[in-house]
């Protein structure tokens, strides 16, 4: 595995990225993004998860993370793991999914789950100016990718908190 991909200092805030395999657009329906944001959500109050910064994209997601209870790589492992089989359930069960054969064709290999690419692309922060460029990159991809004119009108983003606007989805870091 690429160094970039493994996490040396677990108590460094890492921004990540986790994409879902063959780039699929997946968070377009609502109950797909409830179940990372739940998940996030719990690994912040039972693994001491710490969310700096997020935007979750159609296909991908973008984090800036840190920990200050277990390891980030034990956490990043679990939540892909758990959030893989849950979207996976969550698509068998929707009466509304128009793709589910597709999907759950695509998102499995040899009988097991493949929804999410391997690695996340963790990148060590390592200076407040790197920080500033992440969190940047995290919030103005919602406008790179034509979806909305200004960062802060995405909702599926920590970008509404940082301009004072509405209360992120999960509770952000302020060490």
């Amino acid at each position: 595995m690429p160094s970039s991909y493994i996490i040396k200092d677990q108590e460094a805030l890492h921004f990540v990225t986790f994409t879902v395999h063959q780039w699929v657009d997946v968070f377009t329906r609502n109950d797909y993004v409830e179940i990372i944001i739940e998940s996030i959500n719990y690994c912040q109050k039972a693994k001491g998860l710490k969310v700096h910064a997020w935007v979750i994209m159609s296909n991908h997601c973008h984090f800036i993370l840190s920990s200050d209870k277990d390891p980030l790589n034990d956490i990043i492992r679990d939540f892909k793991k758990f959030t893989a089989k849950k979207i996976v359930e969550e698509i068998k069960n929707n009466e509304r999914e128009s793709r589910k054969k597709w999907l759950l064709w695509l998102f499995q290999k040899n009988g097991k789950i493949w929804f999410w690419e391997k690695g996340y692309h963790g990148i060590e922060i390592f200076s407040q100016k790197l920080f500033a460029s992440k969190v940047n990159y995290i919030h103005f991809n919602p406008v790179k990718a034509g979806i909305v004119e200004k960062e802060e009108e995405y909702l599926n983003s920590s970008c509404g908190e940082f301009y004072g606007i509405r209360k992120s989805k999960t509770i952000l870091a302020t060490d």
